[in-house]
């Protein structure tokens, strides 16, 4: 995988985070540093956390799928970007509330890092370096989270479903590129 579809992929995966993030900032009456830390902190250490484990877990079972590879990768892909792709159209308001404590942002860390998990399979599945992409996507996470905060601060839910919905095409994009190459077509 390149440097770019590794990019695109931790942007991709930042948004659920980006998202909540923009949902905490709607709850806090003015946005902290210290809050900006913690969302960043949090999302950004999940997030990074979560491929290694799908990545390590998919490594003890690499012989019984290497000949569908392409086939897995494409689908958790479409399944992750389409999910969300219909959260983002989803007209449902979730509540967040403002809490910013240990348990609070332990339980939307996890939440916002389950696709995270299946990620890490199929950087697996694609070759890629693991540390480079759990970095990345740490990294990427950990920036965009507390703009999220401020963005959802300043603006409202405005553009909570766009993000969401550009980062569901991006990995279904992904997918799709993925099950092509494994097939021979590109």
């Amino acid at each position: 995988m390149s440097f770019i579809e590794l990019l695109l992929i931790a942007v991709g995966m930042s948004m659920d985070a980006f998202a909540v993030s923009i949902c905490k900032g709607l709850s806090v009456s003015r946005v902290t540093p210290a809050q900006c830390l913690k969302v960043g902190g949090w999302f950004g250490g999940f997030q990074g956390l979560m491929p290694v484990l799908g990545f390590v877990l998919t490594s003890l079972f690499a012989s019984l799928i290497t000949s569908v590879s392409h086939w897995i990768a494409f689908g958790l892909l479409l399944l992750i970007g389409s999910n969300m792709i219909r959260e983002a159209l989803d007209k449902d308001e979730e509540k967040v509330d403002d809490s910013f404590s240990f348990m609070t942002m332990l339980t939307l860390a996890v939440a916002t890092s389950i696709d995270a998990l299946a990620m890490g399979v199929t950087l697996k599945l694609a070759g890629a370096d693991i540390l480079v992409a759990a970095l990345l996507i740490a990294a990427t996470t950990a920036v965009l989270s507390p703009i999220g905060l401020r963005v959802g601060n300043l603006f409202g839910t405005r553009y909570k479903a766009r993000a969401e919905l550009i980062g569901g095409i991006v990995l279904v994009g992904l997918g799709v590129k993925i099950l092509l190459e494994g097939l021979g077509i590109l």
